[in-house]
């Protein structure tokens, strides 16, 4: 009998060890993109400004069944983000930008840009909850790591989360578009921007 106890004992505490990571994993939740959340790029040129909308945005957020709350309040209340942009559906407001936009970005050979967190930080303060995303950022088939700071407030159980990135494309093997056969440059650095409505 005591040597029967003698290897269930052990058998029993590792079986518990791994079950109770499971269980902790078991409890978390997909957050869901609202509707009316929007990114978009920002960019100037030797004419005008420009901004360029994705119309297309697929976001994969894991995060515990009350996340709104424990972000709201300065916490760690997700695991896991994933956000895919469909670069086709880039949406310049002028078809002729929007050929050299895609051009740029490589759409043939690169139909996507993803984001990938691999961790981030997050604290509260009398302005609010402020915070810095660190990922994976996939572009043009170029993949670097970013670091995007961040807002997030909540509102009856949806979570805003805003936010502004520049970004240099070159930095990305991107050449930026020039039109009218080259009197009209586009500035290499953009800014990327989102405002996200998320939600339990």
């Amino acid at each position: 009998m005591q040597a029967l106890s003698r290897r269930f004992i052990p058998t029993l505490v590792a079986v518990s060890a791994f079950a109770l990571p499971l269980a902790a994993w078991s409890s978390y939740s997909e957050l869901t993109l609202q509707p009316e959340s929007r990114l978009w790029v920002d960019g100037t040129s030797t004419l005008r400004k420009w901004t360029c909308r994705a119309n297309d945005v697929n976001a994969v957020i894991d995060g515990a069944p009350n996340a709104v709350a424990q972000v709201a309040a300065g916490e760690k209340g997700v695991r896991a983000v994933r956000v895919r942009v469909q670069s086709e559906k880039m949406e310049c407001g002028n078809g002729t930008m929007n050929e050299h936009m895609k051009k740029a970005l490589k759409v043939e050979a690169n139909p996507t840009i993803e984001f990938t967190l691999s961790g981030y930080d997050v604290s509260k303060s009398a302005d609010g909850v402020t915070g810095t995303l660190t990922g994976t950022l996939n572009l043009g088939g170029v993949q670097k790591t970013v670091a995007i700071p961040a807002v997030a407030t909540s509102d009856a159980g949806v979570l805003h989360v805003t936010g502004a990135y520049p970004l240099k494309m070159t930095e990305y093997d991107l050449k930026p578009p020039k039109l009218m056969l080259g009197r009209i440059k586009v500035g290499e650095t953009v800014t990327v921007r989102f405002d996200l409505l998320l939600k339990s």
